[in-house]
Parts: structure tokens; C-alpha cells; sequence
């Protein structure tokens, strides 16, 4: 797949998680796929599903879900969260690797 499709396809993946149809609001998943605060206890499950996602245990699901967010709605933000998670480590990946390509760059080793 040539680099422009890959690109169009993450970008279409991200705009039907954040705006598609869904149990949960528009603001609500841009919260979770940017990591930012969602009310307790689905800051600490996102905070899991985001930065150590082998760690989400049943308990933190339960406790989502325990706080009266519906299954379908927990799995919309665990979603956006590892999508959101997913987006930041691929465009720091390309980052570095544009830096250490960057032949142009002063004291860069050829």
C-alpha cells in the first residue's frame, strides 16, 4: 500500500472513531484518544489502555461499567484511547525517523 493510502486509511480510521455514530459523545472519545481527563474511573481504565495496556485488568472494566457507562460505551472509549495511543507513537516514530534521515542537517553523519 503507497505511503498516501496508508495515511488516507489512518486518517479515515480516526475520524469515524471520533465522529462516527456511537453511544458516546463526540467529546467524550476526542477525551479519551488525546488522554485527556474523563470522570473517574474511566480516567484511570484510559490511562491503562493508553500507556500499559497489559495491565487493564476485568476490575477496571467492571468499575467503567459500574459507573454507569454501558459496555458499548466503554469499549467506544477503550477504542479511542488505544487509537489515540497508536497515532502518538506512529507520528513520534516518523519524527525520528525524518530526524535521522535529515541529511541536510548540520553534523549529521552520511
Amino acid at each position: 500500500m503507497p505511503e498516501d493510502s496508508k495515511r488516507a486509511a489512518h486518517q479515515a480510521l480516526v475520524e469515524r472513531v471520533l465522529t462516527g455514530k456511537g453511544t458516546t459523545s463526540a467529546e467524550q472519545r476526542a477525551r479519551a484518544y488525546d488522554k485527556e481527563a474523563v470522570s473517574p474511573p474511566l480516567d484511570a481504565l484510559i490511562g491503562k489502555v493508553a500507556d500499559s495496556p497489559a495491565r487493564v485488568t476485568a476490575a477496571d472494566l467492571e468499575a467503567a461499567k459500574a459507573s454507569g457507562c454501558t459496555e458499548d460505551q466503554v469499549f467506544e472509549l477503550v477504542i479511542c484511547a488505544a487509537v489515540g495511543q497508536s497515532a502518538r507513537q506512529y507520528d513520534a516514530g516518523l519524527a525520528a525517523l525524518a530526524e535521522a534521515t535529515d541529511t541536510e542537517r548540520p553534523g549529521h553523519a552520511t
